[in-house]
């Protein structure tokens, strides 16, 4: 199928890694002294790697690739945390008795919040955190809708959250005092496919114009059974 997928320029590529360790699918690897694309369906598409590049070597391209496989992420996370080199337990999940009678466990995963407080009403607008931030502004409904929102798009990022239909609030002025006096390096916006989330989409686009910065930024939208759109 023909999707976007990342490219990776290997003359400007300074090998310092920063790529592979922000992919949380596993996507990215390093390859004498190079970051390499491994699998083309471990790739979402999303960017994450692109704001930790320093040299810009990481772009979007259009091209024949096979499509994004979540469970096949999923399963290569589960293996990376079953057990580490040494044969211990992995630190990033836990196992938890769910039935006692018959031993059987379920997996934990690991919180990846990175601060508090997450509401866009409550938090300040110059919270150290922001320092240096790849931030996540996301619709609160969108945690619910997508199952694996923690790793997937909490991971790495400070996050905002909010919901302009309930709040009944414009979040332009708070977001652009947050963008506009913090070196924030990336904004990834979360809403879901209804209407009344184009509110928060629509404050983000104005902080970060009357912010007067060019920072990278991106929407993606999940639908109402848990589904990424685009």
């Amino acid at each position: 199928m023909i999707r976007k997928i990342i490219k990776i320029d290997q003359e400007k590529c300074n090998g310092c890694g920063a790529c592979a360790d922000a992919c949380h699918e596993g996507a990215i690897g390093m390859n004498n002294g190079k970051a390499t694309l491994l699998r083309d369906d471990y790739c979402d598409g999303l960017g994450d790697c692109l704001p930790s590049c320093p040299t810009g070597a990481i772009t979007f391209e259009q091209r024949e690739a096979l499509p994004y496989d979540e469970a096949a992420v999923q399963n290569l996370q589960r293996e990376k945390n079953e057990t580490l080199p040494c044969g211990c337990p992995g630190t990033q999940s836990k196992k938890i008795d769910h039935e006692q009678n018959n031993n059987s466990s379920i997996t934990a995963p690991t919180s990846q919040l990175n601060q508090w407080p997450v509401q866009i009403k409550l938090v300040p607008a110059n919270a150290p955190y922001f320092d240096n931030a790849n931030l996540l502004i996301a619709a609160d409904c969108s945690a619910y809708a997508y199952a694996d929102f923690h790793h997937k798009f909490i991971r790495n990022k400070i996050t905002l959250i909010g919901c302009p239909k309930l709040d009944s609030v414009d979040y332009s002025q708070k977001l652009t005092d947050i963008i506009a006096n913090n070196n924030i390096k990336s904004v990834t916006v979360v809403r879901m496919e209804v209407p009344c989330c184009g509110g928060i989409e629509n404050a983000v686009k104005s902080a970060l114009k009357n912010s007067g910065k060019f920072i990278p930024w991106q929407v993606i939208t999940i639908s109402t059974n848990g589904v990424i759109l685009d």
